[in-house]
């Protein structure tokens, strides 16, 4: 795994450039500590894996709200949006953030992100594939029904897309298949 990738990752987890690099340096080095009895086909999983957990120790040390960094993860790779929306639009994610939990901000980040499955999640923290599932469902539902987000959606497309953005995880159509799960 590259230097720019984990200082990327570790921002998406901190939400601040300073604190990502020094993230990605303490874990290095207690990776580093640990190289012989890490196992070579697993150097990439181990060292992602330290890094999320290294920021939530962190987090709890310090008793702060950290925040992601202000991207979408539908929105990521968008090329569409203009400078004054790309701004607007990390304001209003890094304020809906603020209330996640530092696990659940770490299971949005290794999801959307790094596009890890739930079942790869699962394994490097550690927990059971129905946690992950949980804090997915809780940290998106929190993010959906956020004041800054409800707001856009009530508006109904009027009025200015500077000051409201777009909902960030629009609800999904219901399934037309009855009883199925969306």
């Amino acid at each position: 795994m590259a230097w720019p990738r984990l200082v990327r990752t570790a921002h998406m987890l901190t939400g601040d450039f300073h604190e990502a690099e020094d993230l990605v340096q303490t874990t290095l080095a207690k990776v580093y500590a640990r190289w012989r009895r890490i196992p070579r086909d697993d150097v990439d999983f181990y060292v992602r894996r330290s890094l999320v957990n290294n920021n939530i120790s962190r987090v709890r040390k310090r008793r702060v709200a950290h925040l992601l960094t202000p991207f979408l993860p539908e929105r990521v790779h968008e090329r569409h949006a203009g400078h004054a929306d790309s701004i607007a639009q990390q304001a209003a994610v890094t304020q809906a953030l603020a209330g996640l939990s530092a696990r659940q901000r770490s299971v949005l980040v290794l999801r959307f992100w790094e596009d890890l499955s739930e079942n790869e999640i699962a394994q490097l923290l550690g927990c059971s594939l129905g946690t992950v599932k949980t804090h997915v469902r809780r940290g998106l539902q929190a993010l959906r029904t956020h004041p800054v987000f409800a707001a856009s959606r009530t508006d109904g497309g009027h009025g200015s897309t500077a000051s409201a953005p777009s909902p960030p995880f629009a609800q999904a159509p219901p399934s037309p298949v009855p009883g199925a799960r969306p």
